[in-house]
């Protein structure tokens, strides 16, 4: 087989294969391809055709990190929309993906996860701990506090 010369073809081509692994917003796509060295022509042409046949989508793709996220790394909605800033997704595009996260929903779910290892601790040790690992998950000072204070006195009356 003769390779293919045609270089919109060989951009579509490498633009499949890093679809293939997870959904793409269209500015890590963009980025992907002009890294590839193809001229921004091309590249254009390509985000078209990709456009034109729901590849791209940048609102399913917030969706679907947003929910990826909530799933199996649960993190704040600060931290979430960070990321999509990063990836590139509209203001207006994350505002309306971001707005229902309920931060202190989340950070009780996340410390939950978190007490089988946390269950023999006194209080100054659960909280320093948990604090600390909610910290890291983005969550803000007075979430993480109204959640430790929920899962210590469930842990309470157990």
């Amino acid at each position: 087989m003769v390779g293919n010369n045609d270089p919109l073809q060989r951009c579509l081509d490498s633009a499949y294969r890093y679809l293939s692994y997870r959904p793409r917003s269209e500015a890590e796509i963009r980025q992907c391809l002009k890294r590839r060295s193809f001229d921004n022509e091309v590249v254009e042409k390509t985000i078209a055709k990709l456009k034109e046949q729901n590849l791209i989508d940048d609102v399913a793709f917030a969706q679907f990190w947003k929910s990826n996220r909530l799933s199996f790394k649960p993190k704040s909605k600060r931290l979430i929309v960070k990321e999509l800033k990063d990836k590139k997704i509209a203001p207006e595009v994350i505002e309306q993906v971001t707005q229902d996260i309920d931060d202190e929903a989340n950070a009780y779910k996340v410390g939950s996860s978190r007490m089988h290892t946390l269950g023999d601790l006194d209080y100054s040790d659960f909280h320093r701990r948990l604090s600390s690992y909610l910290s890291y998950r983005g969550f803000s000072y007075e979430v993480i506090k109204h959640a430790i204070t929920l899962l210590w006195q469930e842990r309470e009356h157990r």
